[in-house]
């Protein structure tokens, strides 16, 4: 669980989806940690899925590297198929619309996490903004919690595979510029 949460924490944007009248909703969102058992979000007022999101059951789905794996890099014998490995973390729970003090607080919380990454830039804050703009820009966005009931985390980097394996497709994924997945074919997530 301290692995999904830290890889969520670390991405910070996920896609997020719900239920509407109208069918199955995808909105992609940036997203900060409330606390453990709360995602904050925010979404443009006018995207479809803000009108119907309040009290919804939703999934936000994080996903990381992922890289289409070649049988003949494996370096075995020639029963071997073509996957596609990759990483994803799927929180599921419930969204609650906040209200305009919640989604300041949210976006201030989301704006230091991500300035905090970018030190030793001196952080951007909202208090460097007009405050008719930031009204302005403030009120074409709508906030909600997603109480979190759930973590699912799927992890596939050739576990299966023998360690001589992996390392030969780490490198043919280093040699694709697939650097992130080969990094994770040597040392993935347990």
């Amino acid at each position: 669980m301290d692995q999904m949460r830290h890889f969520a924490r670390e991405t910070g944007f996920g896609m997020l989806v719900a239920f509407t009248p109208n069918g199955l909703s995808v909105a992609h969102v940036p997203f900060v940690f409330l606390d453990d058992e709360r995602l904050g979000v925010h979404l443009a007022r006018a995207n479809p899925l803000a009108a119907h999101l309040d009290a919804a059951d939703c999934v936000c789905v994080v996903t990381g590297p992922s890289a289409y794996i070649s049988p003949d890099w494996y370096g075995l014998d020639q029963n071997q198929v073509p996957t596609w490995n990759y990483l994803a973390v799927e929180l599921r729970g419930q969204a609650i619309r906040i209200d305009d003090d919640g989604l300041l607080a949210q976006i201030d919380a989301l704006s230091q996490e991500q300035e905090h990454r970018l030190f030793p830039k001196v952080p951007w804050t909202r208090s460097k903004m007009d405050r008719d703009v930031a009204a302005k820009m403030t009120r074409a966005i709508v906030g909600f919690e997603v109480r979190i009931s759930a973590w699912q985390g799927t992890t596939k980097f050739n576990q299966n595979k023998p360690a001589e394996a992996r390392i030969r497709v780490a490198e043919a994924l280093d040699a694709a510029g697939k650097t992130a997945a080969a990094r994770l074919m040597r040392d993935p997530l347990q």
